[in-house]
C-alpha cells in the first residue's frame, strides 16, 4: 500500500533539489540547444534537474516508473501501476532569458489516477502542493480558487502557444476574449499558470499541445483547490490537446468559446 504522505515528501524534496539547480545556474547556462523549433530550447540545467530528480525518486522508490521531458521512461520498471510524471524545468524559454518564471514539476500517478503533485517555484521560493482528496496548499498553507463570476467581470486568463506553427490556433480565441475586454497574460511555464489558477492570482487557463509532464502536478493542484480541469469539450482529461483549467463558474463560457474557435 502506498503511503501518499511518503509520496508527498519525496515529491516535494525532488521539486526542491531541482529548483536549487535552477537557481545555482541561473546567469550561467554554457549549452543551450534546440529540439522541435527554433524557439524550444533545452539547457545542461533540464538535463542536470531530471537526473537529479531521478535519484531522489529511485532511492524512496526503486520500483517505480519515472516519465521525464528530457529521458522519457528511460530504464525503470514498464509493469509498475506507480509512475511518477516530471518536468524538471518547466519554462526553460524564459530560465535560459534569464525571465524569472520557470519552476519544477513532479506528479504521481498509482492506477493512472494523479495521487500526488509538488510544483516548485525556486524564484518566488514557493511550493505548490496536493494530493488526491487532501486539499492544495502553497508553503503549506491551504488555497482556493478565485470566485470570480464571469470572464467579463473582468477575470484575468493566461495562455500560452505551442512551440511550432500551429500556435496560431490560439489567435483567434485570444482576440476574442481581448475584444471582449479581458485581460490576457502569456506567462511562459504551463505548470506555474495551472498553479496560479489554483491560489486565485489567475481566473482561468488553457493551452494546445501540452504533454503529460506540463500539467500532470499543476492539474492535481487546481482540482484539490476546488477548481475544474478539463478538455476543450468539458472531459475531465488532464493531458488532453487542449487543456482548460478554470475556478469553475467560468468553465461553461470560456468552453463555450473555445468550442467554437477550436470545434
Amino acid at each position: 500500500m502506498l503511503d501518499v504522505q511518503q509520496a508527498l515528501s519525496v515529491a516535494v524534496e525532488a521539486a526542491r533539489t531541482a529548483g536549487a539547480i535552477h537557481l545555482a545556474y541561473v546567469g550561467k547556462v554554457l549549452q543551450v540547444r534546440r529540439k522541435s523549433t527554433f524557439s524550444d530550447l533545452v539547457t545542461e540545467v533540464d538535463a542536470l534537474a531530471e537526473a537529479a530528480i531521478r535519484e531522489v525518486i529511485a532511492r524512496a522508490f526503486p520500483d517505480h516508473a519515472i516519465l521525464g521531458e528530457e529521458e522519457g521512461l528511460g530504464s525503470g520498471p514498464a509493469d509498475t501501476p506507480c509512475r511518477w510524471i516530471v518536468d524538471p524545468l518547466d519554462g526553460t524559454v524564459n530560465y535560459a532569458h534569464g525571465f524569472p518564471v520557470y519552476g519544477a514539476s513532479v506528479a504521481l500517478e498509482v492506477e493512472a489516477q494523479r495521487v500526488v503533485g509538488a510544483v516548485f517555484d525556486p524564484s518566488r521560493q514557493e511550493l505548490f502542493t496536493a494530493t488526491r482528496g487532501g486539499g492544495a496548499f502553497l508553503n503549506g498553507e491551504p488555497i482556493r480558487v478565485s470566485a470570480v463570476p464571469s470572464l467579463t467581470t473582468p477575470a484575468l486568463v493566461s495562455t500560452g502557444f505551442p512551440y511550432d506553427k500551429s500556435g496560431g490556433r490560439n489567435l483567434a480565441l485570444v482576440q476574442r476574449l481581448l475584444q471582449r475586454g479581458v485581460p490576457i497574460r502569456r506567462p511562459g511555464a504551463a505548470a506555474l499558470d495551472l498553479c496560479n489558477v489554483a491560489c486565485g492570482r489567475m481566473d482561468a487557463y488553457w493551452e494546445i499541445g501540452l504533454k503529460p509532464w506540463d500539467s500532470a502536478a499543476g492539474s492535481l493542484i487546481v482540482e484539490e483547490a476546488g477548481g475544474t480541469v478539463t478538455d476543450a469539450w468539458g472531459r475531465p482529461d488532464p493531458y488532453a490537446e487542449m487543456i482548460v483549467a478554470t475556478n469553475g463558474p467560468l468553465h461553461p463560457e470560456l468552453l463555450a468559446l473555445l468550442r467554437e474557435e477550436h470545434g
